[in-house]
């Protein structure tokens, strides 16, 4: 497909996908994000632009994503209810023994920990409550720590193949194994680490100044609450082994936070009405909108027109045109989200045959390229959704302000180190 060959349906497909995108961003009317999202899926095919059947399978193609995000919201929920949030947030801040400077440390290295064995949506899903009650219990700004958490759950994002979801879509069958993984991204990973956290403690040195309560009640932990921990834990390690056989993700996450969910309620002899009732369901319906949108774009021709592009900067400039990739996506990340981004960042680096080195960049530019913006990832929006149930909320332009600083710093930094790493290898 070339210019000449763009029709005004495929313009069609393009502007409904955009509107629909950045309607996912602004919220209008402040309906929620999976409105829009459907909204535009569902115009598509209205309008004759993508054939229902192909709509239906793009539906389908987010099947293990799907069970993926409910087994985690499942295994969250199930924490909140059972108190285990408000035990580690006791816990979090006695060892900060009074320095908001600690606590903030602290609650950035878990959400680290998190991440890299747990992916990005569990930071957001699972840490976040946690978070958002030690800083209540601590007498804090929750703020600062709010943002740690939806920072990190970004900038650590490329650690392990596990820790984003993205970045099995990006690599497809070309996903290195896990040590060579490891050594490639090291460098990377450490770099975007320290510097967003380094920007994070500046932007909020403020905040972080005012001394926090240090001698609090430790409440006693319940039997369902010390159940939740171990479902926790029993899901990072089924991802975690998962992850190195090669298996569904998402299935069994679902099937082990499922079965932690199944013992509590046993064990209490409780209905799971309550327990279903606080998920956010609607997030599933958000993403199957995001799959649909981006077939759209693939039905329209798009995918073989950037992949010729891609193609034939590869071939003129290797090197500039990997760094130049993983710039690309990363800003294309906030004007779509990484979701839809990587999906099609993957069918394009597929077709274009990309190196990988440009598969690597890519990737570092749509796992931490949202950090830009608030709806960069769907890592972000989960977590946006998880401070709105505690009654906080952060507007675009908060967080925008330090994303415009954190981002292009970490990007640029984790670039120029996979570049080093690149050039140490060859």
């Amino acid at each position: 497909m070339t210019l000449a060959g763009i029709s005004s349906a495929h313009l069609a497909t393009w502007a409904i996908a955009a509107l629909a995108t950045a309607a996912v961003i602004v919220r209008p009317g402040r309906w929620p994000e999976a409105v829009w999202a459907v909204s535009g899926a569902l115009l598509l095919v209205a309008a004759q632009l993508l054939p229902w059947r192909e709509a239906a399978q793009a539906v389908g193609k987010g099947l293990d994503v799907y069970m993926f995000l409910a087994g985690m919201m499942l295994i969250s929920e199930l924490a909140r209810r059972e108190g285990l949030f408000d035990f580690l947030a006791a816990r979090a801040v006695h060892h900060a023994r009074g320095s908001a400077q600690r606590l903030f440390f602290g609650v950035y290295a878990i959400g680290v920990v998190v991440t890299v064995f747990m992916s990005n949506d569990a930071t957001a899903v699972v840490l976040t409550p946690a978070v958002y009650a030690a800083a209540r219990r601590a007498g804090a700004r929750p703020l600062p720590y709010l943002l740690a958490c939806a920072f990190i759950a970004n900038a650590a994002s490329f650690v392990l193949p596990i820790s984003n979801p993205a970045n099995l879509v990006i690599f497809g069958a070309h996903l290195p194994p896990l040590g060579t993984w490891v050594a490639q991204f090291a460098l990377a990973s450490v770099a975007s680490i320290v510097v967003t956290y380094a920007v994070l403690r500046w932007t909020q040195r403020n905040a972080l100044a005012a001394p926090i309560a240090h001698d609090i009640a430790q409440p006693v932990l319940s039997t369902g609450g010390r159940w939740a921990g171990w479902g926790i834990a029993l899901v990072a390690l089924v991802l975690v082994l998962t992850s190195a056989l090669d298996g569904p993700l998402g299935a069994m996450t679902l099937g082990a936070s499922a079965l932690a969910c199944i013992g509590v309620l046993l064990r209490e002899r409780s209905a799971p009405w309550a327990l279903l009732r606080g998920v956010s369901w609607s997030v599933l319906a958000l993403v199957a909108g995001l799959f649909v949108l981006v077939e759209g774009l693939v039905h329209s021709g798009l995918i073989p027109l950037l992949s010729d592009a891609l193609r034939n900067a590869a071939n003129a400039a290797p090197a500039g045109t990997a760094i130049g990739s993983g710039a690309l996506v990363a800003l294309l990340c906030n004007l779509m989200n990484n979701l839809p981004a990587g999906l099609m960042a993957g069918s394009v680096l597929a077709s274009a045959d990309a190196s990988p080195l440009i598969r690597s960049a890519v990737a570092i530019g749509i796992d931490l390229g949202p950090n830009l913006s608030l709806t960069g990832s769907l890592a972000t929006l989960l977590w946006l959704v998880a401070i709105r149930r505690e009654g906080e909320n952060v507007t675009a332009w908060q967080f925008l302000r330090v994303g415009v600083v954190a981002m292009p710093l970490a990007l640029a930094a984790a670039l120029g180190a996979l570049y080093l790493q690149h050039r140490l290898w060859t």
